[in-house]
Formats: C-alpha cells, sequence, structure tokens
C-alpha cells in the first residue's frame, strides 16, 4: 500500500500536468489529451503519468513523443508545485481505460437498442402473490 505522502504527491503531480498540459504547452502535437491517473514510485524518484488521447493510433502516438519531448519542462512546473529532495522523472503511458469503455458502450448500444426503449410494467407485488 502507498503512503499517505506518495498519494499526495501524485495528486498533485496529477493536477499540475494536467493544467501545464491544457495552459502553457504549445506544442501541436498534444491536444485531446486527458491526465487519468498518475503513479508515483515509493521513492518519489519516478512516476508514470497515465493519459487517455482521443483519436487514431498515429494520433495517439505523436501525443505521447510530444508529451515525453515537453517532460522536461513538466517536471520544472511540478518542482515549483511540491518541495520535495528529487523531482520525479515524468514517463507518459497511453490509458485504454476511456477507449475500452466507449468501445463497450457502443457494442451495447448495438446489440440493446430494443430493449433501451421498451417500457416494462410493474413487477408483481410479492406479498399480493398468496
Amino acid at each position: 500500500m502507498s503512503s499517505r505522502r506518495v498519494l499526495k504527491a501524485a495528486e498533485a503531480i496529477r493536477e499540475v500536468v494536467s493544467m501545464a498540459i491544457l495552459t502553457d504547452l504549445h506544442d501541436p502535437r498534444i491536444e485531446d489529451v486527458t491526465v487519468t491517473y498518475v503513479e508515483v514510485t515509493p521513492d518519489m524518484r519516478g512516476a508514470t503519468v497515465h493519459v487517455s488521447v482521443m483519436g487514431s493510433e498515429a494520433k495517439q502516438r505523436t501525443c505521447l513523443r510530444g508529451l515525453q519531448s515537453s517532460a522536461g519542462y513538466l517536471q520544472s512546473k511540478i518542482a515549483q508545485r511540491i518541495d520535495t529532495r528529487y523531482t520525479p522523472r515524468l514517463k507518459f503511458e497511453l490509458d485504454q481505460g476511456v477507449k475500452k469503455s466507449i468501445a463497450i458502450s457502443k457494442m451495447l448500444n448495438e446489440v440493446l437498442p430494443d430493449e433501451a426503449g421498451e417500457i416494462v410494467d410493474d413487477p408483481p407485488d410479492s406479498a399480493n402473490e398468496e
């Protein structure tokens, strides 16, 4: 289990990175990015930033390269926010959770379109069935 300090640092890193992506980064490769969560190593020397990127596989790879190239700038923003001996080195990974949930939702809508519109009668009350 992670310590409270590491969890607080992870949340602070998530906030700093997501705000910096929205406001400070002007790289055309970085767009339609959402920071989903951050994992920080117990020694706080490394952090894995999980991002969700909407678009094709090529756009996702391009965006990850853009994020990795801006990692130094983002680390400096983190150093200003959290006061630790070491500023965590950032590594970006693609989070497929959002994409998978959208795909599952589409599949369910294809399979169950008729049932969504039907009105179900009130089920019989178990006390009145005697």
